[in-house]
């Protein structure tokens, strides 16, 4: 008998270890920070969630595929944001080439070369006219790239997207903001996986918030 239990007790175990448990619940202060003067959103109807990142950022060239990932399967009411940040100078560059792209409407195409480029390949992108012969070499419009690249529109991005860095008091990337009241990151939930679980369960708080107030 006592090799019996113990033969049900082994299997017992295994079927725990087989069986996920449930998601813990995030703590504020640990796992994300509220803040206390909610920032406003700019696609309505919607939950907002905003990613922060700079292209030679190692943490978010390893980030980009899980994060790719988990935005297919948002709920209809959800939407991100990509914002290149800029806590410094010398992030401008890159920021720069995010915001020239996109005004040419290549961000699906070269988004995640524009990663490979840099951490693959080695590819310093940070200067201007590598970063368009680069672009060119993947079908952009070198001359209109470059147009773009110190257009005022571009200009005006980048100014909005140091500002917005500051107002969310940023110290790192990648970093996110959802609906203009919590920010979390990696660094805080302690991995990527906990990360998108943060996300998830502060985008359900804007949801059951928004439910109520519908009431």
């Amino acid at each position: 008998m006592p090799r019996v239990r113990q033969i049900a007790s082994l299997l017992f175990a295994l079927c725990l270890i087989g069986t996920p448990l449930a998601a813990r619940a995030i703590d504020e202060g640990v796992d994300y920070l509220a803040l206390s003067a909610p920032r406003p959103t700019e696609t309505k109807g919607k939950i907002e969630v905003l990613e922060f990142f700079w292209y030679a950022c190692p943490h978010c060239y390893r980030l980009e595929p899980e994060l790719n990932a988990w935005t297919k399967k948002l709920p209809k009411d959800v939407v991100l944001r990509r914002i290149p940040a800029i806590l410094n100078a010398d992030w401008e560059p890159l920021t720069r080439a995010y915001y020239a792209l996109e005004s040419l409407g290549l961000t699906d195409k070269l988004h995640a070369k524009v990663f490979e480029a840099i951490h693959v390949d080695g590819i310093n992108l940070n200067k201007p006219e590598v970063f368009f012969d680069w672009a060119a070499k993947q079908g952009a419009d070198k001359a209109k790239l470059a147009q773009e690249y110190n257009s005022f529109s571009v200009n005006t991005k980048v100014m909005r997207s140091r500002q917005v860095a500051q107002e969310y008091k940023l110290s790192g990337v990648p970093a996110f903001v959802v609906n203009g009241k919590y920010v979390t990151s990696a660094y805080m939930t302690g991995s990527n996986p906990a990360l998108f679980e943060a996300l998830n369960q502060l985008i359900k708080k804007e949801q059951d918030g928004r439910k109520r107030a519908s009431k």
